[in-house]
C-alpha cells in the first residue's frame, strides 16, 4: 500500500525564463508562498539560479528562477545568459513568462527563437494581465502560439496571484511521476549564506535607486553561530570605485547603517532567529572578471 501511495507522487524542475523584469521572481514567490527571491523594480536584479520548492497535492515542484535573458555585453552578463539558458536544458518543464503589457520585445523575440530547439515541453505565462484589455491578450497569445508549439498558455497577475493556483495546479499535473527531491517542509535549496547574500542586495538596489549602477555585489564572508541560537554575519559590498564607496557608506555611515538594519530585519524573520549583521564596503575596481566571486552568485566563469 505504501509502495502504491509513493508511486502516485511527482516531482520535477520546472524553469521560469523570461526578459529582464517580466515578473519571474514575483512569480516564485507567489508561486512558492514565501519570498525566497528578492524582487526590486530594476530590471536584471536576479544574477543567479534562485531554486523555491513547492508541494501541490502529491506533487513537488521545484521552481528555478533565472536570471533575464538579454544580449550581454560584458562578462557577468555572459554568467547570468549562460546560466539561465543551462536552466532551460535541465528542466522538466519551461514556462515563459511575457510581460503582457510590454508585448514582444527584442529581448521576448531573441527567447522565442531560441526556445524553437528547445525539446522540453513549453508552457506560455502572460503576466500583468491585469493591465491589459483581453482582444489585444488574446491577440498576443494567438501571435506566440504561432512561433512556439505551447502545451498551454496562462493569464495571471504575479503581484496579485490572480491565476497563479490554476498555473501551480497545472504544472504538479505534468510533472514526472517519482519521489519527491527535498524534505516537505524545505522551501529553497539555496546555501543560507547566499540568501543572506541576496536580501542584502535586494536592501541595497531599493535603498540607492539609481545613485548606484549595478557593479556591486554582496558577498556573506563570516557566518558564526552563537551559543543562544543567534547567528553573526559579516558582509563585503564590493563596488568598483571610491565614489561609488561614498555613495554606499553615506554622510557619517548613516545609508549602509539604513541597508544593514532593512536587511537584517528581514533575514530575521526568513531564518526564524535573531541574526547580528556587519556590513563592510571595499573598492575592487575588476571584481566583475575576478573568478572567484562567481561561485559566491552560482555563476559559472565564462572564459575569454
Amino acid at each position: 500500500m505504501a509502495e502504491a501511495a509513493e508511486a502516485e507522487k511527482r516531482a520535477g524542475f520546472v524553469a521560469l525564463i523570461g526578459a529582464p523584469n517580466a515578473g519571474k521572481s514575483t512569480l516564485l514567490n507567489a508561486l512558492v508562498g514565501a519570498k525566497i527571491s528578492i524582487v526590486t523594480p530594476k530590471v536584471q536584479t536576479t544574477r543567479m539560479r534562485v531554486r523555491g520548492i513547492a508541494i501541490d497535492g502529491r506533487s513537488q515542484l521545484v521552481f528555478v528562477d533565472t536570471p533575464g535573458i538579454f544580449s550581454p555585453r560584458r562578462r557577468l552578463d555572459r554568467a547570468m545568459v549562460e546560466s539561465a539558458w543551462a536552466s532551460v536544458q535541465d528542466a522538466d518543464l519551461v514556462a515563459l513568462l511575457i510581460d503582457a503589457k510590454k508585448g514582444v520585445a527584442d529581448e521576448d523575440d531573441a527567447i522565442l527563437d531560441g526556445l524553437g530547439d528547445v525539446r522540453t515541453p513549453k508552457i506560455l505565462v502572460l503576466n500583468k494581465v491585469d493591465l491589459v484589455d483581453k482582444p489585444a491578450l488574446l491577440a498576443l497569445t494567438q501571435k506566440l502560439n504561432e512561433r512556439v508549439g505551447f502545451a498551454a498558455t496562462f493569464m495571471i497577475s504575479a503581484r496579485n496571484g490572480d491565476g497563479v493556483a490554476d498555473l501551480r495546479g497545472w504544472l504538479a499535473a505534468h510533472v514526472p511521476i517519482g519521489p519527491w527531491l527535498y524534505p516537505e517542509d524545505q522551501i529553497s535549496d539555496a546555501p543560507l549564506r547566499q540568501l543572506a547574500a541576496e536580501i542584502t542586495r535586494e536592501k541595497l538596489y531599493l535603498r540607492l535607486h539609481d545613485e548606484l549602477p549595478y557593479a556591486t555585489m554582496v558577498e556573506t564572508e563570516k557566518w558564526e553561530e552563537r551559543k543562544d541560537g543567534s547567528v553573526k554575519i559579516d558582509q563585503v559590498i564590493y563596488v568598483q570605485r571610491d565614489g561609488q564607496k561614498a555613495i554606499l557608506l553615506g554622510k557619517g555611515g548613516r545609508t549602509i547603517k539604513t541597508i544593514g538594519e532593512l536587511a537584517r530585519k528581514e533575514m530575521e524573520t526568513l531564518f526564524e532567529r535573531r541574526v547580528h549583521l556587519f556590513l563592510f564596503a571595499k573598492v575592487r575596481e575588476n571584481w566583475p572578471d575576478a573568478r572567484e566571486h562567481y561561485a559566491a552568485m552560482g555563476l559559472e566563469y565564462p572564459e575569454g
